[in-house]
């Protein structure tokens, strides 16, 4: 007895060191990001923005497009089985935290030159690995970690979505605009075509005069066909975007953008960091690469490993449970030589650490830079758009007054087609103003947008299986 003691006391002795020094392989606490959030942003509403965000604009036509969008748009599809690959990475490196149990059995029959004989086995095997250290805990950790970057990149790919989605339908509704104007617009000159012809017919008017007129209805019919090709490619762009082909969509029409909204509640830069996806995506994967660092560094200690097994064999079938034969080994291993190999790996995901905090920094900083270039934006197309309608109103009457004029022969026509080629123009550069300012106003929403609820985000963890209905 005496003899056993001594030969087990080494390993006691062993284990008890370890024991003592667990805790040693703790990782430092994750670092701040290196950068001074602003108190407030520059302009802010007081209406509160919902994280379906295109509700404000008040179009159900937009709402029809969004719900089809975020069920079948293929790229938003693959970013969800991204999702469901990471949390199928962060149940199987969970699995290390349990036992493995494996099962055996076995036949052998043995021939001789008179007989045979026939033995029969059996055996349960199980091997365990004691998380001494941490380190298979914080694998784990920063599986789940990563599972909740992935769910934050793909919610981010959602709003990035929507986003696309609004841009693409008010361009869309502002070509068809566009055409509705151009139409008239062609309708009027070629009226104003026909009394010039009239007029010439009745030696009050020059040919020049019907040349140009002539020229600028001859624009207008190309300008319709352009506007009809670029309404073509808004709706392949939008049918893709859906998960159709192009053309396949059966896409609303609409010739009338929306009322802008009112100015929502930007809140302040540290809510918006708590907020947005993108932001939270990079964080996550900073506490990923910590507990990457705690795993690197524990996996410098010993490992305690535990291993049983339970074996029985007999030459009858009815017999083989008689007569277990059980074992139970403890193995610890310690890394005493590796070149410098753990130790790398320790400066590796320090490094990867140091870079994952740093990246966080600049989606911060990119946050609140989006914020703000929208807003400056938008207060910026405000203004051109009330200039615009300033200049409408000064061109409609010039053209009506030149108009006038050219009809008792007091001005030439040259000033009667400058007048009315500028009015036009300012009216199509008015509906493209109303429709960037749309676009800025998207740009603004997405940037205050916080995590937007998806069709399939709570189903990332599928029913538990067997292996055989796996198979």
């Amino acid at each position: 007895m005496s003899n056993r003691i001594e030969t087990t006391r080494p390993l006691l002795l062993v284990l008890a060191v370890a024991l003592g020094l667990t805790g040693c392989a703790g990782q430092k606490p994750v670092p701040e990001p290196p950068v001074e959030l602003p108190g407030q942003f520059s302009v802010s509403g007081e209406v509160q923005m919902e994280n379906r965000w295109w509700r404000a604009f008040e179009d159900p036509r937009l709402d029809q497009l969004m719900d089809r969008a975020l069920t079948d748009n293929l790229d938003l599809r693959a970013s969800f089985q991204r999702l469901r690959q990471a949390r199928a990475a962060a149940d199987s490196q969970a699995s290390g935290l349990f036992p493995s149990v494996d099962g055996n059995a076995g036949a052998e029959r043995q021939e001789t030159d008179s007989s045979g004989s026939d033995t029969f086995s059996a055996g349960l095997s199980a091997s365990y690995e004691v998380d001494l250290w941490g380190r298979i805990q914080s694998q784990v950790q920063a599986e789940e970690y990563r599972v909740q970057a992935t769910r934050a990149e793909y919610q981010a790919a959602a709003v990035s979505l929507t986003g696309e989605i609004a841009n693409a339908w008010f361009q869309l509704v502002e070509q068809q605009g566009q055409q509705a104007l151009a139409r008239r617009q062609l309708e009027t000159n070629e009226n104003l075509l026909s009394l010039i012809e009239a007029r010439f017919a009745a030696g009050q008017g020059g040919s020049a005069d019907v040349l140009r007129q002539r020229q600028l209805v001859a624009s207008s019919r190309d300008r319709l066909n352009s506007i009809g090709a670029e309404i073509r490619i808004l709706e392949n762009q939008l049918s893709v975007l859906l998960g159709r082909s192009p053309g396949q969509a059966g896409l609303p029409v609409s010739d009338t953008l929306p009322e802008l909204p009112a100015l929502p509640d930007t809140g302040v830069p540290g809510e918006l960091v708590r907020r947005r996806p993108d932001v939270e995506q990079g964080w996550r994967q900073v506490q990923a690469a910590d507990e990457d660092l705690a795993a690197a560094i524990s996996n410098r200690f010993p490992r305690l490993t535990l291993d049983a097994s339970l074996r029985d064999s007999a030459e009858d079938v009815s017999n083989l449970f008689d007569n277990w034969l059980a074992t139970l080994a403890a193995n610890l291993t310690v890394p005493l030589v590796d070149g410098g190999q753990r130790r790398a790996e320790v400066r590796r995901s320090r490094a990867v650490l140091e870079q994952r905090v740093q990246s966080y920094g600049q989606t911060v900083l990119t946050a609140l830079q989006e914020v703000e270039d929208a807003l400056a934006r938008e207060q910026q197309q405000k203004r051109t758009l009330a200039s615009l309608a300033q200049q409408i109103r000064l061109a409609e009457a010039s053209y009506r007054q030149l108009r006038t004029q050219y009809l008792n022969g007091a001005v030439s026509y040259i000033e009667v087609l400058n007048a009315l080629q500028d009015q036009q123009d300012l009216r199509r550069e008015q509906l493209s103003t109303r429709q960037q300012l749309l676009g800025y106003r998207v740009s603004l929403y997405r940037a205050l947008a916080g995590g937007l609820e998806v069709p399939g985000t709570e189903s990332e963890r599928p029913t538990p299986t067997t292996e055989n209905d796996e198979a």
